[in-house]
């Protein structure tokens, strides 16, 4: 029974796409599923950045790191991710859709283009890493992919329009995912990330006034989260723990989406 139980959470044998996992929640969570035996593949811009990131993984948990410099604005650079993946470890499990960007600015100071940045960086690629390996776990008879939402995917925030708009679109299109691809034994799940401490709330820090504050004292965890804090979900979304799960979005917030103050 012990060691049924252990097998439930281990992602032994499986490989892992991580877009945007060189820093913040994308690299905590390529941490804890290297934890839990899979192989990693760092997908993301900065390659500096990246190769820290594989090296840390590697001497860590001894477990097989790539990483590929990817733009996920650019259709063909996630279809060569892809199939570089295939070439080098034969196979696609784990989706986890990451890579993202927040503008901080007022509906009527952004401009089209901050606008299109934002919505395509997080939610078109999203839809496009999908599509991807879509092919590659269904010939394989399964997988698992994970779409990382935000507080903004069901709460306003009016320094965030495009941000919020695209990750609510992240919301809906995981739903839409997870029907189509649930007979092909894919579950497709979302990951609600409250305030954390990455470099991207480093910024809203920095540029919303009293941003700190406000967190604190509506979450009633009374802290800001750590990227570590949303490994657990993750592995239980990426293994057979959750074979029957999909199309489902789970806060990791320390309480702030049922929390009034």
């Amino acid at each position: 029974m012990k060691d049924s139980i252990k097998a439930l959470f281990s992602l032994d044998g499986k490989v892992a796409i991580v877009t945007g996992g060189n820093g913040g929640i994308g690299k905590g969570i390529a941490r804890g599923l290297a934890g839990a035996g899979a192989t990693i593949v760092i997908a993301a811009r900065n390659e500096a950045k990246t190769a820290e990131a594989v090296r840390e993984i590697k001497e860590e948990f001894g477990v097989q790191v790539l990483g590929i410099k990817t733009d996920v604005r650019q259709e063909q650079e996630i279809i060569s991710m892809k199939e570089k993946v295939l070439d080098t470890f034969g196979q696609v499990n784990i989706l986890v859709s990451n890579a993202g960007i927040a503008i901080h600015k007022l509906p009527q100071e952004m401009s089209t283009t901050e606008w299109d940045e934002n919505v395509e960086i997080n939610l078109r690629s999203f839809f496009i890493c999908a599509n991807a390996v879509y092919p590659v776990m269904k010939k394989a008879g399964g997988g698992k992919i994970i779409s990382i939402g935000s507080m903004t995917s069901i709460l306003g925030a009016a320094a965030l329009p495009a941000y919020g708009a695209s990750k609510g679109g992240i919301l809906q299109l995981t739903r839409s995912l997870a029907v189509a691809w649930s007979r092909d034994n894919i579950q497709v799940n979302c990951i609600m990330p409250g305030w954390i401490n990455t470099g991207l709330s480093a910024v809203g820090k920095r540029e919303i006034p009293g941003l700190n504050e406000m967190v604190l004292a509506r979450t009633p965890a009374a802290r800001w989260g750590e990227p570590e804090d949303l490994t657990g979900t993750a592995i239980f979304l990426a293994s057979p723990a959750s074979d029957y799960l999909t199309g489902v979005a789970i806060p990791v917030d320390g309480g702030f989406s049922i929390s009034i103050f």
